[in-house]
């Protein structure tokens, strides 16, 4: 726990305040920082003698936290959606694209999509993210099982350690990655998908009136 101002009991410290940055009797240190409007903070506990700021201490406790936020690792993660009536050659640029991203170090979230009537044959769904689950089991190590959320079912996978990886879909020796096409395919896959539910829905309401 961070000790400030009549909490530093020791006798004297290391302050550094602007350009100062010298030994004083904590009293003293203490003296000056009220002087100032501002708090004495003790930042090194375990140096001889510990080092304190003179500082605002919310706005320090603040860019602390900032700080540490900012330097935590960031969760690198992509996304492969299918289709429960997928076409064989889709699946197999699908499963390379998923490949590609475990091999650089990317999270998959994998996810199937029922469109209207195939909610009645979830069956389906979950036979062809068992393949998946299969097919990746040489790249990836399973976070999340197969688990139906909604109208979706969802996977998490992340990629097993570089010298692990055994891919099915994609060369070992494979190691440059065209990202942008792989964005512009899924945002015309998602393009694709979009028209395609429209126009399943409208088939659907067709088959609804007439029934």
């Amino acid at each position: 726990m961070t000790r400030v101002n009549e909490r530093i009991r020791v006798p004297e410290i290391r302050v550094i305040y602007e350009d100062l940055n010298m030994i004083m009797r904590t009293q003293e240190a203490l003296r000056k920082a009220k002087q100032l409007g501002l708090d004495l903070v003790e930042i090194a506990p375990t140096a001889r003698p510990p080092v304190c700021r003179i500082c605002d201490y919310g706005k320090w406790k603040y860019d602390q936290a900032k700080q540490k936020k900012d330097n935590k690792p960031k969760v690198k993660e992509k996304e492969v959606k299918f289709r429960v009536r997928i076409d064989p050659h889709d699946y197999q640029i699908k499963m390379r694209r998923a490949e590609d991203f475990l091999a650089h170090g990317f999270k998959l979230r994998l996810q199937l999509q029922f469109r209207g009537r195939e909610n009645a044959h979830k069956e389906l769904g979950f036979e062809l993210m068992n393949q998946v689950k299969k097919d990746l089991g040489g790249m990836a190590h399973i976070d999340l099982e197969p688990k139906l959320n909604n109208r979706n079912i969802l996977m998490m996978v992340s990629p097993l350690p570089t010298n692990q990886q055994k891919p099915k879909f994609r060369s070992p020796d494979d190691e440059e990655v065209d990202w942008e096409k792989h964005e512009a395919d899924e945002a015309a896959e998602e393009a694709k998908d979009a028209k395609e539910d429209a126009e399943h829905d409208d088939a659907e309401e067709e088959t609804e009136a007439k029934e």
